[in-house]
């Protein structure tokens, strides 16, 4: 049993590294060189493309917040020309992360552990969701508005997430609308309500105070 356990996990990995490799064959712009190397390094070995920044990852237990580890070109030169980034998403019982997109990459998202509720909604303004398992592969086409949720009172789920840019760029729509200065006004009419509201909105968004 732990060997088919094994295989299958092993499986699940080989098939999201396939895809992510098809993934880069359609995202940055191809360089004219190997790889690219900023300004101001001069000698390049195998340090270079090494990214150590995970080692720690969960070392001291799960989180009680949604954590994001990226490693996207702001991470790791060594992606830059590359079109492809990572990220490792922990999510606590009960936690979401909540509708954005990435206008520059489709994401490929592997559960790893526990179960999580996904999904996306395309330009007809039509839901396609679905409850993913652990070993479970989606992927959420590129620009589009999605989520993951983990509906579970008492079981963490972590999830790898592949990106065909190194630069995939986030827009958290609640971010974005209630905490970036548009009118109250202009927000109120946009969601038929009232400034009332959305002043709430805003205050429960806003970031806790030191």
């Amino acid at each position: 049993m732990a060997s088919n356990t094994f295989t299958m996990k092993l499986f699940s990995l080989l098939i999201s590294s396939f895809a992510m490799m098809q993934m880069t064959m359609a995202g940055d712009p191809d360089v004219l060189t190997d790889f690219i190397v900023p300004p101001n390094v001069t000698d390049v070995d195998g340090t270079f493309f090494t990214f150590t920044g995970l080692r720690e990852l969960y070392r001291g237990g799960p989180s009680t917040t949604l954590q994001v580890s990226k490693v996207s070109l702001a991470e790791f030169p060594a992606l830059n020309g590359q079109s492809v980034s990572y990220a490792i998403l922990g999510y606590p019982a009960g936690t979401t992360n909540p509708p954005h997109t990435h206008p520059r990459a489709t994401e490929l998202l592997f559960v790893v552990l526990g179960t999580l509720q996904v999904g996306f909604v395309d330009t007809t303004n039509k839901l396609f969701n679905q409850t993913l398992q652990t070993g479970d592969i989606f992927v959420f086409p590129k620009g589009l508005v999605h989520f993951q949720y983990n509906a579970y009172a008492n079981q963490h789920a972590v999830a790898i997430t592949a990106f065909g840019s190194a630069n995939a760029g986030t827009f958290s729509i609640p971010n974005t609308l209630f905490t970036t200065g548009i009118d109250d006004v202009v927000l109120a009419k946009s969601f038929k309500t009232n400034t009332a509201t959305i002043e709430a909105l805003k205050a429960g968004l806003a970031p806790p105070k030191p």
